[in-house]
């Protein structure tokens, strides 16, 4: 009910770093004096980055099993509890892209586990999907299939 109501608006929020006048510093703003952090459209540099000298990653010698942090491609995981599923349909499969196409998991993900946490209402198939061992049992308890 609460939640309905029109939030309203009292006034703006200051304006930071116009002047003597805001409220919140002046020229420099709490950004510091000079320098490329001071700046407007600064962005952290990408990790191992050591401001133009070698890095210490190519400074190492390179042994075996050695890789560049960097350049490592992440594959990520993805946990999902039985209680999640029940937003799906009933007889409907179950599989990685309709796990992101109804947002469960992220667009990054390359794996999914599901994992027993509340239970699982509706008959589903599930395709190329892992399970530990008590969410495998209550669902095929609840008559849904894994392939």
């Amino acid at each position: 009910m609460l939640n309905t109501l029109p939030k309203i608006k009292l006034h703006d929020g200051k304006r930071v770093g116009r002047g003597y006048g805001t409220g919140k510093g002046s020229h420099t703003t709490g950004r510091g004096t000079k320098g490329h952090k001071s700046r407007s459209g600064y962005s952290n540099p990408r990790p191992g980055f050591e401001g133009g000298s070698m890095p210490l990653s190519r400074r190492l010698p390179k042994l075996k099993g050695f890789s560049r942090r960097y350049f490592r491609t992440e594959k990520t995981n993805a946990t999902v509890t039985t209680s999640s599923l029940n937003i799906f349909d009933n007889d409907s499969i179950i599989d990685i892209k309709t796990l992101k196409e109804k947002n469960v998991i992220a667009n990054s993900v390359n794996s999914v586990k599901v994992v027993l946490k509340g239970d699982l209402q509706k008959k589903l198939q599930f395709k190329d999907i892992a399970f530990s061992k008590s969410a495998k049992e209550a669902v095929e308890k609840g008559g849904s299939k894994i392939n």
